[in-house]
């Protein structure tokens, strides 16, 4: 039996604000323990304020991106990364004109019912 498995075709969340989302591994797949996760943010994105139950970490493969952590607003760009601990008040957008394409990587997975986003 092999011992790796290679993911070919990624779930595509579908969404309603133009946000790409591949999963390639997390709940899709029946990895609950985490989740890796293919994004591209458009220009003048953003999505509510939440306060995950897991770790999330970012890395910025294009553009740029904007994150309200606790407050404090912090800019990200192409090849830097941040974590983002469990329990932070969180804002993600991408107010600029460019997308913004970057790697999610969240500790457990991703899930709605672990988001808990503000309405």
């Amino acid at each position: 039996m092999k011992k790796y498995k290679i993911q070919k075709s990624p779930f595509v969340v579908p969404t309603t604000d133009g946000k790409l989302i591949e999963e390639h591994w997390g709940n899709s797949t029946q990895n609950a323990n985490i989740s890796i996760a293919h994004m591209v943010a458009p220009p003048n994105w953003s999505e509510p304020h939440q306060t995950p139950e897991f770790d999330e970490f970012t890395i910025i493969i294009s553009g740029k991106k904007q994150f309200e952590i606790d407050g404090e607003t912090v800019i990200l760009e192409k090849g830097q990364s941040i974590l983002i601990e469990k329990g932070a008040r969180i804002r993600y957008s991408n107010p600029f004109s460019e997308p913004c394409e970057y790697i999610a990587i969240c500790l457990p997975a991703f899930s709605m019912d672990l988001v808990n986003r503000e309405e």
